[in-house]
């Protein structure tokens, strides 16, 4: 076979001659415990199948196994319809308003956004004119607390449906009248965007709302309270945001449809929250060395490294397994395993996450170089234990495992891989040769800005109780499993059977 053709029989959804996904495989369970399979797997890299090794090892570029267009990989590149965040942050910097709109099963609403410092009457008056007349000021608790302005009820007792901080409302002392014209408000507005105010500059109550941003921005809270501080700071200015929902002539709340006749008729950029959350993972640093690194890590499968991060936005602490020299980083064999504790630690097989984690060490064991990511809080592709194991009862009543998400009102997957590759890059690794059948992961790691230089497939066993999930994650999520493998995994075993009798392949699954 040449090595074009070798390649075209890894290729995913464009091979026309792929079968339904019942591969025969090696169980991973199978090389941890029993030397003589062990053998017969490794055994594959240094004899017939010297195109094994190379494929799963040394492989060149895999990358088009996966049918997906590069602009995908440009975490930057807006949501169609929706302008990009840079030209937003733009105008935020020349002083002009933006219209940001949050999820449809959010609030499902837009908001005029823009820097407090750039308050205008006529600003003003165009927000009132548009918008609801509540204007709020969202901004950070530091300068809440300078200015003495508290919450209106404690966190424990906002019952208001997203929990905005809302604090006691406020009117400048000096140079305003009623408090409630546009001149005033942009005074008042004016004032809460000063580092020189003092508590004494305001009166209480007032008709301007300011709110609590939460640390961490829309990283923490997707709310529109904290993308107006977050444009304000991307922007360059104090963080400080003017924010008000627009609605529509019958005073009702103004939906995407409308919002977007609105953009274009005031010559508005119009963004979602969504975008500005990409944006800001591309750039921030979302996850920090805990300080324990390089600790001897023994394990079934050999000798690793192990070093602990955590995330800067949840303390959640994640591990990464080392094999051997990182050295240059150049076309590193990585895994970013997400957490699965029914499959990795029980031992479940209505997953493949198990095999896959076994599988993924044991060729960085091999390959003598190489880095396992795990990442903690993706449990059930990021919806959580005990909401997994909902689904699993939806599953055994008929629902797949895309339905039974969707029946309980909860993303299909929710997981990001932002951290993950920030643990990689802090590790040294710039090219990686990537173990995974999911092309999310490949885009989210390459979104990044780490470049993936070849895709390794993970072959695992088919069973009874897993059979289904896999068919769904092929048919809905676009998983692609490379059946040939499988094949050649099974001639691997019909091989050996006819050249020694002695072993036994006990736990290979049709």
């Amino acid at each position: 076979m040449t090595r074009s053709k070798e390649l075209q029989s890894f290729g995913g959804t464009n091979n026309h001659n792929i079968k339904p996904y019942t591969a025969t495989s090696i169980h991973v369970s199978e090389l941890a415990s029993n030397p003589k399979a062990t053998k017969l797997f490794l055994g594959s890299f240094q004899s017939r199948s010297a195109s094994f090794k190379h494929t799963f090892l040394n492989s060149a570029s895999l990358t088009n196994s996966f049918p997906i267009d590069e602009d995908v990989f440009d975490l930057d590149r807006p949501t169609q319809g929706f302008a990009s965040i840079a030209d937003a942050i733009q105008d935020i910097r020349n002083g002009k308003m933006v219209l940001v709109v949050d999820d449809e099963d959010r609030e499902n609403e837009g908001d005029l956004i823009m820097a407090a410092q750039a308050a205008t009457p006529e600003a003003m008056a165009f927000i009132v004119k548009h918008c609801t007349g509540i204007v709020c000021v969202a901004m950070k608790g530091e300068d809440l607390e300078r200015l003495q302005i508290p919450l209106m009820v404690n966190e424990k007792e906002n019952e208001e449906k997203l929990c905005t901080a809302f604090t006691i409302t406020v009117d400048a002392r000096e140079g305003t009248t009623t408090g409630v014209s546009a001149s005033d408000r942009a005074k008042t507005i004016l004032g809460l965007a000063s580092r020189d105010s003092k508590p004494s500059d305001f009166k209480r109550p007032g008709h301007i709302f300011p709110l609590r941003y939460r640390e961490g921005g829309v990283l923490k809270r997707a709310g529109h309270t904290e993308a107006s501080v977050d444009l304000a700071v991307l922007a360059g200015l104090d963080p400080v945001g003017i924010l008000c929902e627009v609605v529509d002539d019958d005073g009702s709340m103004a939906r995407l449809p409308s919002l977007r006749q609105f953009a274009a008729r005031e010559n508005l950029k119009i963004i979602s929250i969504a975008d500005l959350i990409r944006y800001r993972r591309k750039r921030d640093r979302l996850v920090e060395s805990s300080g324990v690194g390089g600790t001897r890590m023994p394990t079934k499968w050999g000798p690793f490294q192990a070093y602990c991060y955590r995330s800067v936005l949840d303390g959640i602490e994640h591990i990464a397994m080392v094999k051997g020299e990182i050295g240059d980083g150049e076309n590193i064999l990585v895994r970013v395993h997400s957490e699965c504790f029914t499959g990795d630690i029980l031992g479940s097989s209505r997953c493949d996450c198990g095999d896959q984690l076994g599988l993924a060490m044991q060729l960085i064991e091999a390959a003598g170089r190489g880095v396992l990511v795990y990442l903690r809080g993706h449990e059930g592709r990021g919806i959580g234990l005990a909401h997994k194991l909902q689904a699993y009862n939806l599953q055994d009543a008929g629902r797949d495992t895309v339905e039974a998400n969707q029946d309980l009102g909860l993303p299909v997957d929710s997981r990001e891989y932002g951290i993950g590759a920030q643990i990689l890059r802090d590790l040294g690794v710039r090219t990686m040769k990537l173990m995974t059948n999911n092309p999310t992961k490949f885009i989210g790691l390459k979104g990044y800005g780490l470049e993936v230089s070849g895709r390794v497939p993970l072959v695992t066993p088919v069973t009874k109780d897993n059979k289904r999930y896999l068919e769904t994650k092929r048919a809905k999520m676009g998983h692609v499993y490379n059946f040939d493998l499988g094949v050649r995994f099974r001639n691997l075993i019909d091989d050996h059977k006819k050249s020694n009798e002695n072993v036994e392949p006990s736990n290979v699954v049709n």
